[in-house]
């Protein structure tokens, strides 16, 4: 037990201390998952919206296959951007293996399907007199839609920050497409993984300290987005 707690005051240093690689690997964490979340924001809000106002054959379905994908596992994403992205891919022309670029489409691959079924839940939950009522002021479809985004903005946002936690959090696929390179694409997860798998302790107990601390921060963006 004690050398646990001497394990955790030490990785409370390396914090207090802004030890650059800890630094180093927390930055990059952030600024993968927050790109792949912006992009997947703007795929799936207007996404979401089409699918919602829309009638067609195989919608239900569609929704239902959505929903599906929230538990995609990681790994199979990994697996599939591996596939297309590797030498002997389609995709493999563009050299992003085991590069950030390819984490970020990676994780925007994960987390668009979450988001684009909270844009239609939140759609979903709106008062049918609104729309009404836009039609009645003679607003175009347009004007229609983003007036109705506005009214769910909330949900919305819900959307992307469950994005980004699912986004942050996961390891399968930035070890499978990132490679853990140091300094290049090693993350809050994956450098986790290393660090107790090489007995240092300190190190991956600091990293998990961060990592508590952003879903303690998702957490509380969560119920206040939920209040509003």
């Amino acid at each position: 037990m004690a050398e646990i707690w001497q394990g955790f005051l030490r990785a409370l240093n390396l914090i207090i201390t802004l030890n650059p690689e800890v630094m180093e690997i927390t930055g990059l964490s952030l600024a993968i998952s927050l790109s792949a979340c912006l992009i997947s924001a703007i795929i799936s809000t207007p996404l979401g919206a089409l699918i919602h106002f829309n009638s067609f054959w195989g919608k239900r379905f569609l929704v239902s296959l959505i929903q599906t994908f929230f538990s995609l596992p990681t790994v199979l994403v990994g697996l599939v951007v591996f596939l297309f992205f590797s030498r002997a891919g389609p995709l493999g022309g563009f050299g992003l293996m085991f590069s950030p670029a390819i984490m970020v489409i990676g994780q925007t691959i994960l987390v668009t399907p979450l988001m684009i079924g909270l844009v239609i839940s939140a759609l979903s939950g709106l008062d049918h007199g609104i729309r009404e009522t836009a039609l009645a002021l003679g607003a175009n479809p347009l004007q229609m839609g983003w007036l109705l985004l506005r009214e769910v903005r909330y949900g919305v946002m819900t959307g992307v920050v469950l994005g980004f936690g699912r986004a942050i959090s996961e390891v399968g696929l930035a070890l499978m497409v990132g490679g853990n390179i140091r300094g290049y694409t090693r993350t809050l997860t994956t450098a986790i993984s290393l660090g107790t798998n090489m007995g240092d302790i300190e190190f991956s107990l600091a990293l998990g300290i961060i990592l508590l601390a952003i879903a303690l921060v998702i957490n509380l963006l969560l119920n206040r987005l939920q209040q509003r």
